[in-house]
């Protein structure tokens, strides 16, 4: 499975193309140690090509860019937040199956 249409962002990075993308974006906040974020990994993927050039899809490793993490209150991972014109449209927490994030996605 690529990863080719997912976006790997810090939070150097993330103003530029989360909250300022033209199109909404699903940022998918993980670590490499947790084991719900490894499982969830391949459902992001898919979702990225599912929805290319409609929803951007990005991934941001908290280990390695707290800040924006810590902005966003994300206690526990792996959270997925749905971004749309700089606002959060939708946020889950946890490994949660592919049904419920097309449908999250689908509201953008």
């Amino acid at each position: 499975m690529a990863d080719d249409n997912v976006k790997h962002i810090t939070d150097v990075d993330f103003e530029a193309e989360v909250l300022k993308s033209g199109q909404p974006c699903l940022v998918d906040f993980w670590a490499p140690w947790c084991g719900p974020c490894k499982a969830i990994g391949p459902v992001v993927a898919e979702l990225a090509d599912d929805f290319a050039g409609k929803v951007k899809i990005a991934k941001m490793n908290v280990d390695e860019s707290p800040a924006t993490p810590g902005k966003y209150g994300i206690r526990a991972i792996p959270t997925l937040i749905l971004f749309k014109d700089g606002e959060i449209l939708d946020q889950v927490t946890g490994a949660v199956g592919k049904t419920q994030l097309v449908t999250m996605l689908e509201k953008a």
